[in-house]
């Protein structure tokens, strides 16, 4: 039968029962015990065995056999799920004359359905509620789909994330682990003294990372505002303001491609601490995420898509002039003309050579071309060129670099860090050549922030920063293999 058919016959049985009286739209039914904790809690009893004791249970009706005078249901709760006992003669006692055939007839596979009765462990060994009474609770229209399990349209899955919860336990097992990583991350913060923060999505200048932003325009303001890129601007605003330890855990949107590493709005952790730097942010990243994963996983030995990674501290810490040596074998130390360290370069096969203005941003371009995806192990890679971080502070013993450092985790960035440039003046300059990119052409160049630099000249104190990307760390601890499996409603094209 067509799915077409099916939603029409369903359609026709919500006519049925409300003929015969039953509402298949309910308001309420109370609830005393869910499915997991009733198998955890009986699962010695042995077959043939019985308890006395009543519960109340409601959920998803997901299979369903009707053998004569007896049927089987299966029922799904948030929990997981359990047997429901269906005798003909029983109901009828309980219930009616009508009760066993309006199961048969008209309750369907996806519908809910609230039980009250006792529990019996089957001959067959399976825990099941002995049903006295139930209550149709939500007729479905749509039909289940009949075999979704190893379904290759994995479109579909993500466009009917629903569905895909519905039918597929271990989809909804992975967004319970990350609101547990989300609960570990705010709690190991709140331990350290962090105070949790609220700063605007929509705002006049976008600013803390390049990237491209979202436009939208404010018509009772006339004026156009985007999406927030970052929230690290308004946090260390707060910093000057008095406030020693913030953070803010919410979504961010950059105007970017899409990918199994990348997603145009995704949950972003940033968080701001006076008073330590770069090395001070690296204890604490380490201490989340090994925190996160001791609560989630239950070990730092874990493995993501076959690949043994161990979370164990202390993490590697290398620069990054040290790894493109180690891979490639060039010292970029000892460049030092730019068109000369690009020849040496140019076996490497990197993109857009040519458009490479300086030795810091060639440094960058080998880096991001060959070193990346070799670190596989947790690593900290440390002090990047001054051209491509503008907010933060120059190295304290090392001319042309920031103390800034990248937590790669298989082959990904996981996490950034600064120890927060102070200098308001300093800082002025180098916005004003980021808007000089920008205004050449670069759209994720930074825009020149007036406000920004004014907070600073009221003082910022010695601040180290850290932004965490949330649905990367949730793919690694959950064995995800695309962003797309962690988001609950990733960003789609539009079915035309």
């Amino acid at each position: 039968m067509s799915y077409d058919a099916l939603r029409q016959e369903r359609i026709q049985k919500v006519a049925e029962l409300r003929a015969l009286g039953i509402e298949p739209y309910a308001y309420d039914f109370r609830v005393t015990h869910k499915a997991a904790p009733l198998q955890t809690a009986y699962r010695d009893l042995p077959p043939g065995g019985t308890v006395a004791e009543t519960v109340r249970v409601a959920g998803r009706i997901m299979t369903r056999r009707v053998l004569g005078k007896l049927a089987f249901f299966t029922l799904q709760d948030d929990s997981g799920t359990i047997q429901l006992y269906l005798d003909k003669k029983h109901l009828t006692e309980t219930m009616g004359e009508n009760a066993f055939k309006i199961l048969d007839k008209l309750v369907d596979s996806g519908d809910w359905l609230g039980v009250v009765g006792t529990l019996k462990r089957t001959e067959k060994g399976e825990l099941s509620v002995l049903v006295d009474h139930y209550q149709i609770l939500t007729k479905a229209i749509a039909p289940l789909p009949d075999k979704w399990h190893g379904l290759k349209d994995v479109e579909k899955r993500y466009r009917q994330r629903y569905v895909d919860l519905i039918v597929n336990p271990e989809v909804r097992d992975t967004f319970r682990r990350r609101a547990t990583i989300i609960q570990s991350l705010r709690h190991t913060l709140e331990e350290q003294g962090f105070l949790e923060m609220e700063t605007p999505v929509l705002q006049g200048i976008p600013g803390g990372a390049e990237a491209r932003p979202f436009v939208t325009h404010h018509h009772a303001l006339d004026a156009d505002f985007y999406l927030r890129i970052a929230t690290e601007l308004a946090l260390k605003r707060l910093v000057v303001g008095g406030f020693d330890r913030v953070y803010e855990l919410g979504r961010v949107f950059r105007n970017e491609g899409i990918s199994t590493r990348h997603n145009p709005e995704f949950t972003s952790l940033e968080v701001y601490q006076a008073y330590t730097d770069y090395y001070g942010m690296m204890t604490l990243t380490e201490t989340l995420v090994i925190r996160a994963a001791e609560r989630v996983c239950g070990t730092l030995q874990i493995t993501y898509q076959g690949e043994a990674i161990d979370l164990t501290p202390p993490w590697r810490r290398v620069t990054m002039q040290d790894v493109v040596r180690e891979v490639t074998g060039l010292d970029s130390g000892a460049w030092s003309d730019l068109e000369m360290a690009k020849q040496a370069a140019a076996p490497l096969g990197i993109p857009d050579l040519g458009a490479v203005d300086s030795l810091g941003g060639l440094l960058i371009a080998i880096f991001e071309h060959c070193c990346e995806q070799t670190l596989r192990q947790p690593t900290f890679v440390l002090d990047y060129p001054v051209e491509n971080s503008p907010l933060t502070r120059p190295h304290r013993a090392k001319p042309g670099l920031v103390e800034r450092f990248e937590l790669f985790v298989v082959g990904r960035e996981l996490a950034n860090s600064y120890s927060e440039l102070t200098d308001p003046v300093d800082q002025r300059q180098r916005l004003l050549r980021q808007a000089e990119r920008k205004a050449a052409g670069d759209e994720e160049a930074h825009f020149f922030d007036e406000d920004f630099v004014t907070a600073l000249e009221y003082g910022l104190p010695p601040t180290g920063g850290m932004g965490m990307g949330i649905d990367r760390l949730v793919m690694l601890l959950t064995d995800a293999p695309s962003i797309r499996d962690v988001i609950a409603f990733p960003l789609l094209k539009p079915e035309t």
